[in-house]
């Protein structure tokens, strides 16, 4: 049963960081490249955050439930590896909750993003939020890639 749970740890880990990979790196990139307007992209972008965001937590939960089941401890809550987790946890909902409902309520106000005159207060405070969107996924993405290297720490040395 420990095996299934520690297989169970590294694949919801791993979910979360190859959903946050692919869609950094080749949707969103696409998006833009392929679609014909910059807002058609966003509001496409925006709708797979949502997603990712969702399947992170769940994966998240997941991931420290089958720690506890595995070790049978709270204290292995405490773990470098479980911290990173509530981490990524915490900056997904952050942003989720925190600023993509911001972003949205900015791109109805200005109706077109790509339309809105760059001196537009709006257009400034969506871009603001949007770095700080990017920082939180960063964070996501570097405390997973923390994540496995204490998880693979972890892994007991066969000689």
């Amino acid at each position: 049963m420990s095996s299934i749970l520690r297989t169970l740890e590294f694949l919801t880990l791993g979910l979360w960081l190859g959903s946050d990979v692919f869609l950094s790196f080749v949707v969103a990139p696409g998006a833009f490249r392929v679609l014909g307007s910059r807002d058609a992209a966003g509001t496409m972008v925006g709708f797979a955050l949502g997603r990712m965001h969702l399947l992170g937590v769940i994966c998240g939960i997941v991931f420290l439930l089958a720690r506890l089941a595995r070790t049978r401890t709270f204290a292995s809550f405490v773990a470098p590896v479980a911290l990173c987790v509530v981490l990524m946890i915490a900056l997904t909902v952050a942003s989720q909750i925190g600023v993509s409902p911001r972003m949205a309520m900015l791109r109805v106000q200005m109706g077109s993003i790509q339309a809105t005159a760059e001196d537009s207060p709006l257009l400034a405070e969506f871009a603001r939020l949007h770095r700080i969107s990017v920082l939180l996924e960063s964070g996501v993405l570097l405390a997973g890639l923390a994540a496995f290297y204490f998880m693979v720490k972890e892994l007991p040395v066969s000689s």
